[in-house]
């Protein structure tokens, strides 16, 4: 019976030996890299980092937004109203500027409200009384940028005032003091525009067109102040002549000769510290 040999099975060294042989060179090959970068200049590191970045794919170019342009530098050669606060500072309370902004808008609103009222109100007034129905085809209504116009014009063989005369009809006279119930009810002023047809030809060479149109204007501020309009309601009252015909195609129409109540729409007077 052979006898089987002793010492052959790891060639002749044994396995945990060469495992720990590997281990150790794997050392050494670690640390010879650590000294390598160790003694790299500044420039061969940005060279590594930069072939790791574009490896991962981290973005190469810096954007900045707001008021920082791409180069770090602000676009304002300085900023206003600008305070260092620390963040433990730091306040929900809003600023005197912010403050008189959004006191500025809220008057606004409530300006914009109180005219929509009001121009409602004076319509409505308006249709409520039966009396001026003979008079409908005198009032025309207009809103505009600067608020609602009511304009009571003469029609061809039917006119508010005598020819050449500041002293209205009785119908008109009539009209103008149920005008006054609706507008001493609004708080909004009031302008007062007088105006007249092309080809006025006046009785005297020292009253012209201006002179007519400004005095029926005043005519009518006359009579919705005597109705109740307080004075402080009136914000102008000016004569137009024929400078802003009502029909500018026909500036001699007889709706040209008419006189303009302007339900003003006023912006709220700006805070005097507000800062644009």
């Amino acid at each position: 019976m052979a006898k089987k040999k002793r010492g052959d099975s790891h060639g002749g060294g044994h396995g945990w030996f060469v495992t720990f042989a590997d281990l150790m060179g794997l050392m050494m090959s670690f640390f010879v890299m650590l000294v390598a970068f160790s003694t790299q200049d500044a420039n061969k590191l940005k060279v590594v980092a930069g072939s790791m970045r574009d490896a991962f794919g981290v973005q190469t170019e810096a954007r900045y937004a707001g008021i920082v342009e791409s180069d770090g530098l602000p676009t304002r050669p300085r900023l206003k109203n600008v305070d260092h606060i620390q963040p433990e500072d730091a306040s929900n309370t809003p600023t005197p500027d912010q403050e008189d902004r959004d006191r500025t808008s809220g008057a606004k609103i409530k300006v914009d409200r109180n005219f929509a009222l009001a121009a409602a109100s004076l319509r409505q007034a308006l249709q409520d009384m039966p009396e001026l129905t003979e008079m409908s085809k005198h009032i025309m209504f207009e809103e505009t940028k600067q608020g609602l116009n009511l304009e009571i014009v003469d029609q061809d063989g039917r006119s508010m005032f005598a020819d050449g005369s500041k002293v209205p009809y009785d119908r008109t006279r009539r009209l103008i003091e149920k005008l006054a119930i609706p507008l001493k009810a609004t708080p909004l002023r009031v302008s007062i525009a007088g105006h007249t047809a092309a080809g006025f030809v006046p009785a005297r060479g020292d009253y012209g067109a201006f002179d007519l149109s400004a005095d029926r204007a005043n005519a009518v501020r006359q009579i919705l102040e005597r109705e109740g309009l307080p004075p402080s309601h009136i914000f102008a009252v000016t004569g137009k002549s024929d400078t802003q015909p009502l029909f500018p195609d026909d500036p001699s129409l007889a709706a040209n000769r008419r006189v303009t109540i302007t339900l003003m729409r006023e912006d709220p007077p700006l805070p005097p510290n507000l800062k644009p």
